[in-house]
């Protein structure tokens, strides 16, 4: 290679904002040399909903780094917590909140899957509905094959590929209730890890979305009506959960105890898909039930046969920040097999 030729790569930065009641995720671009290390770098706060224009700057530290299977090559993906500029995190850096709980509960080995669902919507409504007018009711687009149940899948398949290449801890994917609605699948990892990859795959959905001429939201109710909603069913174990039954009710007799908490972290609008409907249990209401999907909390049927596993917690909306849902169930559930001596 000639003298003073410096090869560069490029960083995509990606950051969640301070946008209310949900946020949203933002990113932009910076060029290294190669083998630069990822710097701190700042942005302006008073344009996502995180800082005044007189005092507008804020800090973006980097966390997790991952290939950009988008772009290729060398080039990286850079997700950031968000800082003020005296080093402290931001007040809306969550991930900052969840690592001192998962650092005090490490020992418990805590895992997670969650279940991302989301729709895509294209010209103003969801993909798949006719102008003017509603599909076939549901009942034949969950899992579905063909042209006239399933839409969106060459999204899916190019997310799917792009978060393999990124080595994300992706573990499947498929069509939902609703037409136009998927879901994948996050996990099994530690919080941590499963909250900064579903971050990242939410990205990449969005970017390769904007690709088709499509857009994928979380809203948790995207249609009124006799619809399902769109949630983040997270599944939960410990080692003492993954063998033995008893911590496996201890867990969700905690939850119980904790539910008021636990929905209000659980994403914005939660009353309008936990209805009581559509494969959910009300949202002012907490039961658990083995093989229940109208439960708040299920544990699966092999669970019970087997006596150890893991429960899925069915309130979480798709919208919810899984830094929250994951330090609120750890922190709850830990904490009481803590206290019962079941660790």
């Amino acid at each position: 290679m000639s003298e003073g030729i410096v090869v560069t790569y490029k960083a995509e930065y990606i950051w969640i904002d301070g946008t209310e009641p949900t946020a949203r995720l933002r990113s932009k671009t910076r060029i290294l040399a190669d083998g630069a290390e990822l710097p701190i770098w700042g942005f302006d706060g008073s344009s996502t909903n995180q800082a005044p224009g007189k005092a507008s700057d804020c800090v973006l530290k980097p966390v997790f780094t991952c290939p950009d299977p988008i772009r290729g090559g060398d080039n990286v993906l850079v997700l950031c917590e968000v800082l003020l500029t005296d080093m402290t995190p931001h007040p809306t850096n969550t991930r900052a909140q969840l690592s001192p709980v998962a650092e005090r509960f490490a020992d418990q080995d805590s895992w997670f899957g969650i279940e991302q669902e989301y729709t895509f919507f294209k010209d103003g409504r969801p993909l798949g509905f006719p102008v003017g007018g509603f599909p076939a009711p549901q009942g034949f687009y969950y899992c579905g094959v063909g042209a006239d149940e399933v839409y969106g899948r060459e999204v899916v398949e190019a997310h799917l590929d792009a978060c393999l290449e990124a080595g994300l801890a992706i573990s499947g994917i498929n069509a939902e209730v609703m037409p136009g609605q998927w879901e994948f699948q996050v996990g099994p990892a530690g919080p941590l890890e499963v909250s900064d990859h579903l971050w990242v795959a939410r990205w990449l959905l969005y970017r390769i979305a904007e690709d088709f001429g499509i857009s994928a939201t979380l809203d948790p109710k995207p249609v009124k009506g006799d619809w399902n909603g769109a949630g983040a069913h997270t599944n939960f174990s410990t080692q003492a959960m993954r063998t033995g039954y008893d911590s496996i009710i201890t867990a969700c007799e905690a939850l119980s105890e904790k539910a008021e908490e636990h929905i209000a972290g659980y994403g914005a609008e939660i009353e309008n898909r936990l209805t009581g409907m559509h494969e959910t249990a009300p949202w002012s209401e907490f039961n658990y039930g083995v093989s229940n999907r109208g439960a708040s909390v299920r544990i699966p049927w092999q669970v019970e046969v087997d006596k150890q596993g893991y429960i899925e917690d069915r309130r979480p909306n798709a919208n919810c920040d899984p830094y929250v849902v994951t330090r609120l169930i750890v922190g709850t559930c830990c904490a009481a097999l803590e206290k019962a001596g079941q660790v």
